[in-house]
């Protein structure tokens, strides 16, 4: 079956991987080289064992815009949401044998040194029949 892993960020965040200050202190280079290290080894080891089925990061909340309709007519606003601290920052879909390896899967993506910081499973459906779950 496949899941989706949904990974979340702030502007913050971004700011912070872009060495800005802000709410967080800035990143290095070398810190962000290692996060998308970690990242890379991740998803060439789900390659290897076959359960990789797509892997994107997302850009910066800034460049997001989010589209309403107002008697039809779309509404654009521009990114970030004040409303929004967190946002989806990217994602890894994975065609594995168990939710259980799914959530062992996902574990790799939360950093240890972060508390509080999470990832959603969802599992993908891939007919109307899988809609309820």
């Amino acid at each position: 079956m496949k899941y989706m892993i949904l990974l979340y960020g702030s502007q913050q965040d971004y700011d912070a991987m872009a060495g800005r200050p802000g709410g967080r202190p800035p990143m290095s280079a070398e810190q962000v080289a290692a996060m998308h290290a970690h990242m890379g080894a991740v998803h060439e080891k789900l390659v290897a064992s076959g359960e990789l089925v797509d892997a994107q990061g997302l850009v910066a909340p800034a460049h997001a815009r989010r589209v309403q309709l107002d008697g039809g007519v779309p509404v654009v606003t521009d990114g970030p949401y004040p409303e929004t601290q967190e946002v989806l920052a990217g994602f890894t879909v994975v065609d594995c044998a168990s939710l259980d390896r799914a959530i062992e899967i996902a574990a790799q993506f939360v950093d240890p040194d972060a508390p509080g910081e999470y990832v959603d499973v969802r599992p993908v459906a891939e007919g109307i029949e899988d809609l309820d779950g």
